[in-house]
């Protein structure tokens, strides 16, 4: 039986038809790994994420545990990056400080989200509420965010701490307070892109043959503003991050006994001079995570934009 030769436009043909179909999602993963910045940022995350939710059943001090003979200790394979000034192994501070720093901004930036885009979505979408909801949106942008932060925790502090104790009063009162401060960009960015979205076709067309509101705006405006609502989250986490530390520094954050990378900083700025690495290691994991979360940003906004994907 002799071969019947192939031509270049049936080979062509025939990879087209057993390549793998081409979706919205394995373009962005496409595009997103052409960002090389994108991925150290995504690396550099993962590792830090890691780090500090795998590294205390690795490293099992206590990390309020005070050892006074072993107070300023220099690192050590027991201390690796040393102890304080009243013994607590600053290794294990640094790994639970990240887990309580990351669980803010993870927590304030869902919050934040779920408001900014609940209220561009209802703004963009019904025009008899976007006077009211953007007038709301300018108002709390025009309010002093750090006085009115500052306000709001010695106001409920001691009575967040009553009803859930010292702890998870201080999480929730912190996550609360970021994240109905920050939630206004995301709002009009959101907005934005549903007044677009309102006048395209199959939106009209949905109209048209008397789709219910909430059924087009779960359908066909959700879906499409994704995009601007990920790349806000993943800038989110970082604000998030930042307002905690300063709120911390300044000493209204959590208990000195539940440690964050900004009450780290907080509490070792007096030995700044003698022992600065006390407040290097937790201002560089700020700094790190703070940037490998920018750099995931500028690669999502980068892929799922789809000029740049050629659709």
């Amino acid at each position: 039986m002799t071969d019947v030769p192939v031509t270049a436009a049936e080979a062509e043909a025939a990879e087209v038809l057993s390549a793998r179909p081409r979706t919205l999602w394995r373009d962005v993963w496409r595009e997103f790994r052409k960002h090389r910045g994108a991925m150290i940022g995504t690396a550099v995350f993962i590792l830090i994420c890691l780090l500090v939710v795998v590294g205390p059943f690795i490293h099992t001090i206590d990390p309020t545990f005070t050892d006074y003979r072993a107070r300023n200790a220099p690192y050590s394979w027991e201390h690796p990056l040393g102890t304080d000034n009243v013994g607590r192994d600053a290794f294990a501070q640094l790994l639970s400080g990240g887990r309580v720093s990351l669980a803010v901004g993870v927590a304030a930036m869902a919050l934040s989200i779920f408001f900014g885009a609940l209220v561009g979505i209802l703004s963009g979408f019904f025009r008899r509420l976007d006077g009211p909801l953007m007038r709301l949106t300018d108002l709390f942008l025009a309010l002093p965010l750090l006085p009115l932060l500052l306000v709001i925790i010695m106001l409920f502090r001691d009575v967040l701490r009553n009803l859930m104790g010292p702890e998870m009063g201080i999480f929730v009162l912190i996550v609360f307070v970021i994240g109905i401060t920050s939630w206004m960009q995301t709002a009009r960015i959101v907005r934005g892109e549903v007044l677009a979205l309102r006048e395209r076709e199959f939106v009209l067309a949905a109209h048209s043959i008397g789709t219910r509101p909430r059924r087009i705006l779960l359908r066909h405006i959700l879906p499409n503003v994704l995009s601007p609502i990920m790349v806000s989250a993943t800038l989110g986490i970082a604000s998030a991050i930042i307002t905690e530390s300063a709120l911390s520094f300044l000493g209204l954050g959590f208990p000195p006994d539940f440690p964050t990378w900004g009450r780290l900083i907080y509490d070792n700025k007096d030995f700044l001079q003698l022992a600065p690495e006390r407040v290097l290691w937790p201002g560089l994991a700020v700094s790190l995570t703070v940037l490998s979360v920018n750099f995931m940003g500028d690669g999502l906004r980068d892929a799922l934009d789809p000029r740049a994907r050629g659709r």
